[in-house]
């Protein structure tokens, strides 16, 4: 992404700079890590009011049969007032994969009713990312986060 602003700006006349804001990373450990967007205290700060966090965990439906014990977890952090998906998070197989796509919707500016009211590709992970209803916790600029994933 530098590179592109930087080759636009230098050879190609306009002036582009590198939008930081956003950029998914990740952890290629065992399971993987990977995260986009703003975590619990950082939307604290930035948001008016108070974060809804959704929080799943489960042995996703392809162990079923081998009956291996693999979790994942999914986070997201979602401004109350807006609505609006501030961040994502994921530990589990193919977390990097899956947070690339979820990398783009929260660069668009999605809300939680944008993930509802998509349909999940069954059966997989990711379909998680848009079924997950039930609010985990709601934090207020006043109350203090709980720093797992």
């Amino acid at each position: 992404m530098e590179a592109t602003c930087f080759a636009k700006t230098v050879f190609g006349g306009q002036q582009v700079k590198p939008d930081h804001r956003d950029v998914p990373c990740a952890v290629f450990s065992i399971p993987p890590l990977s995260v986009v967007g703003l975590s619990e205290e950082q939307a604290l700060e930035e948001a008016n009011g108070d974060i809804l966090v959704f929080i799943s965990s489960f042995n996703p439906m392809k162990n079923s049969i081998s009956k291996r014990q693999e979790k994942t977890i999914m986070k997201l952090v979602v401004d109350a007032e807006t609505d609006k998906v501030l961040g994502a998070s994921m530990c589990g197989p193919d977390a990097p994969e899956i947070i690339q796509g979820i990398a783009i919707a929260v660069k668009c500016g999605a809300t939680k009713a944008d993930f509802d009211s998509t349909v999940g590709i069954h059966p997989s992970a990711a379909e998680e990312f848009v079924t997950m209803r039930t609010v985990t916790r709601r934090l207020s600029p006043t109350s203090k986060p709980k720093t797992n994933l």
